[in-house]
């Protein structure tokens, strides 16, 4: 087979983004606090730019009045507190020391621990050798964040074989992972839900409905999951109010028993920052958007001006370097700056269709008054393509004289092609059917669909069924209570 070389031409398009655009893209996905940062961050890195001073009238007031400004830093803590009764004991104590001594101030610190740090520390109520110290923090470090062991005890007898070299009888491992199973809280060492309930059920005071729970538990937990009350009831051979009371006790326990320490503590630090503030004129119907700017403004520092870049005649090579540099973080800067306002051009723009197509739901914070809307709709009133509208959207949070909202609450479809009813206004009302069934008989996906259509809301089964697990509910063979 002869080979032959051949030189061929081929012309294609394609499209490519600049560097600009594709920083211009990353910062517009950004939220406010991000963005502070990134402003922050080039702030230090570029010295062409600088903070727009726009408070010399406020400096200028604030030092011609520093002259009468007396409190001491003692005075400006205690003016921290409501009253006097709020004020810690320690801050009224007289300090009768020299100036040379040492005072030490209280200071408050997080004393909570993690769901490991409690489970260890624990331990040492118990008489364990190293080895067997060893074996249990080995243990402890294969939990998750809600408690259950996340791997066979055998595996991990293995581990501490090969890994630790503690190389521990299997029957040894398995005592030492009952006593970790015996820590607080309750439920943790589990390897799956049902062992969790059985652990916490254990730890109960004994009585007949805590022996019933724990029947339920250990022998019907399919049925439980399945909510077969009656199926349970006759093979229990056990009355309707024990039942009840059964039932009562296992919705009482915690499926997540690492949660208590590892869960609350991020939930307490999670808030969120508002991006746009939306206020109503009650009286003219007047709706005024806020961009909730809190970005500094940023300009070219003077040192780093055009002049500065002109070189004489005979520059030497450290000249041109210098002014070559100072071409580049000039041309760095002005990027930068036009980038941050070519993404508060968008987002405002963005904003502002979505409160011109939302304008109901604005004047009433009336989720069910929330129409059709999709990227497309934003696309036609502000000219910018779906992915920046998209961008321009995510994580991103209005805040309203109710509460705040995030912005993709108001992006949804049409359930018909020909229809104007909003998927959030079939939402609110199947949420009212539901909460309002009968708890004893919950209605099947058919009859809700009935009522729906009944109200005047031309609806599919299917998409009944999948609103309804879009609002957390399950079947109604799953929704029915004990009566």
């Amino acid at each position: 087979m002869e080979e032959s070389l051949k030189l061929s031409t081929e012309q294609k398009l394609q499209q490519r983004l600049t560097p600009l655009q594709v920083q211009f893209v990353k910062m517009l996905e950004m939220t406010g606090p991000e963005v502070e940062e990134e402003v922050r961050q080039a702030l230090d890195e570029n010295p062409a730019l600088e903070l727009i001073d726009s408070n010399e009238h406020d400096n200028n007031l604030t030092e011609d009045s520093s002259e009468t400004f007396n409190e001491s830093a003692e005075e400006i803590q205690l003016a921290d507190y409501r009253n006097e009764d709020e004020i810690p004991s320690y801050r009224l104590e007289a300090r009768n020391h020299s100036a040379d001594d040492k005072y030490y101030e209280p200071i408050a610190v997080d004393s909570s621990d993690t769901l490991i740090e409690s489970l260890n520390s624990q331990l040492m109520d118990f008489d364990l050798d190293d080895n067997e110290l060893a074996i249990a923090h080995y243990i402890i470090g294969n939990l998750d964040d809600n408690g259950y062991l996340t791997r066979d005890i055998t595996d991990i007898n293995d581990d501490l074989a090969f890994n630790v070299g503690i190389d521990a009888p299997l029957s040894h491992t398995k005592k030492i992972f009952e006593i970790v199973r015996s820590l607080e809280p309750a439920g943790v060492g589990a390897v799956d839900l049902r062992d969790c309930l059985l652990l916490q059920l254990k730890r109960k005071k004994h009585s007949r409905i805590i022996d019933i729970a724990a029947d339920i538990i250990d022998n019907y937990f399919d049925l439980f999951s399945k909510m077969h009350y009656d199926r349970m009831r006759n093979l229990l051979g056990i009355t309707l109010d024990e039942l009840k009371h059964a039932m009562a006790v296992i919705t009482s326990l915690n499926p997540k028993p690492g949660s208590i320490l590892t869960g609350d503590i991020s939930d307490r630090t999670r808030h969120i920052i508002p991006d746009f503030s939306v206020e109503v004129d009650n009286d003219n119907g007047n709706i005024t958007l806020t961009l909730l700017n809190r970005i500094p403004e940023l300009q070219i520092e003077k040192t780093f001006s055009e002049n500065a870049c002109e070189l004489p005649v005979n520059a030497t090579r450290s000249q041109r370097e210098a002014a070559t540099f100072i071409k580049q973080k000039r041309d760095e800067a002005n990027g930068f700056i036009k980038i941050l306002k070519m993404r508060q051009e968008t987002l405002y723009r963005v904003m502002q269709a979505i409160v011109k197509l939302q304008r109901d739901f604005f004047l009433s914070d009336d989720e069910s008054k929330i129409r059709p809307m999709i990227l497309k709709d934003i696309s036609v009133l502000t000219g910018h393509d779906l992915s920046v509208i998209s961008r321009a959207t995510a994580g991103k949070y209005v805040m309203t004289q109710r509460g705040i909202y995030p912005i993709k609450l108001f992006f949804n479809e049409r359930p018909k092609e020909d229809d104007d009813t909003s998927s959030h206004e079939i939402l609110a009302a199947l949420k009212e059917i539901i909460s309002n069934e009968n708890k004893n008989k919950p209605l099947s996906d058919e009859a809700i669909t009935g009522i729906l259509v009944e109200k005047g809301y031309d609806i599919a089964r299917r998409t009944v069924a999948k609103y309804r697990e879009k609002l957390g509910f399950p079947v109604a063979r799953l929704r029915k209570e004990l009566q």
